[in-house]
């Protein structure tokens, strides 16, 4: 099978995902391009909003459309590394000890609630995020390719939980909110679940090879030196913007080009234009943003500046 960003394959190999996806998230269609866009530029998302807007049933979703496995950690104050990486347990039969591995060594992870963890056992996280690989009792152990990260936070609730500290945040490729959908698309939710979960009725439409050919096409699509200077432009100013405390570092340059040959492949595109790096700039660079306590005060917003350097630097023709 060849796929390539242009491809009638690739179009329909993409919009079967899409079709399943938007099957059990309606109106989320814009959320849903930039999550795929992820997850085929192997990157990781970070989900905050409140309850109830889906973010569960979307990870569930995409690896059941996928064909990959699927792993769900509740993250708590009392859970240690060990419960995500695995343990050694040892066996008197064979007078040795046996790996169990974690939850961790699957396809697509559920970090559910993670700021609920203590920072010990997020940063469990850390090593398998950037480097797609877990180090256990001094044994380094590969994850497999596809590994992707669904993490979760409750935005409102602050209570028992411990704030993702800047190093962590960084290895996330985007972060979204999913929001909540209009009147008559909640309706039809509601309708929609009467007798049964949408959920239910998801199957397998993309092997986990075609998803790896995908892949292989995001890395092809062009991305020009032109659009390469705008990107890293616009990631270098938040680094002096006013009010700014900490910018984005060249991880999130790297980040916003990955991400955009990613939703430029969604969208059927074998190049990166100026509207996928202003459509991505916010989810992309905005958590990377820290603002002095000052501009917080004044009611800035990390979004709000980089909405702000969009304006200021003018795109590619």
């Amino acid at each position: 099978m060849s796929i390539s960003a242009n491809s009638s394959s690739t179009a329909s190999t993409i919009g079967s995902i899409l079709a399943n996806l938007e099957r059990v998230m309606s109106g989320q269609s814009a959320n849903l391009r930039q999550i795929l866009a992820a997850f085929l530029a192997g990157g990781h998302v970070l989900l905050e909003d409140n309850p109830g807007t889906g973010k569960t049933t979307l990870a569930k979703a995409l690896a059941r459309t996928v064909s990959a496995t699927f792993r769900r950690v509740q993250f708590t104050p009392d859970l240690l590394p060990s419960d995500i990486l695995g343990v050694s347990v040892f066996n008197p039969k064979e007078q040795n000890f046996t790996f169990h591995p974690g939850p961790i060594f699957t396809q697509i992870l559920l970090a559910d609630e993670v700021n609920r963890a203590s920072p010990r056992t997020q940063s469990a996280l850390l090593e398998a995020m950037a480097e797609g690989q877990v180090t256990v009792e001094g044994k380094t152990s590969k994850l497999d390719d596809l590994f992707f990260v669904i993490a979760t936070q409750n935005p409102v609730e602050f209570r028992g939980t411990y704030p993702l500290p800047e190093a962590q945040m960084d290895r996330f490729a985007l972060r979204l909110s999913l929001g909540y959908v209009s009147l008559d698309e909640e309706i039809a939710i509601v309708a929609s679940q009467g007798k049964h979960h949408p959920l239910d009725d998801i199957s397998a439409c993309v092997t986990a090879d075609e998803v790896r050919l995908l892949r292989e096409a995001v890395k092809a699509v062009r991305v020009s030196d032109e659009m390469q200077r705008y990107i890293v432009g616009i990631a270098r100013a938040t680094r002096s913007a006013a009010g700014v405390q900490l910018g984005a570092g060249p991880r999130a340059s790297l980040a916003l080009t990955h991400m955009a040959q990613g939703l430029a492949l969604v969208e059927g595109m074998d190049f990166v234009s100026p509207d996928h790096v202003r459509t991505l700039a916010g989810p992309v660079l905005a958590h990377r943003v820290a603002l002095d306590p000052q501009a917080k005060f004044a009611g800035a917003t990390a979004e709000g500046v980089v909405a702000d350097i969009l304006r200021a630097i003018p795109a590619p023709a």
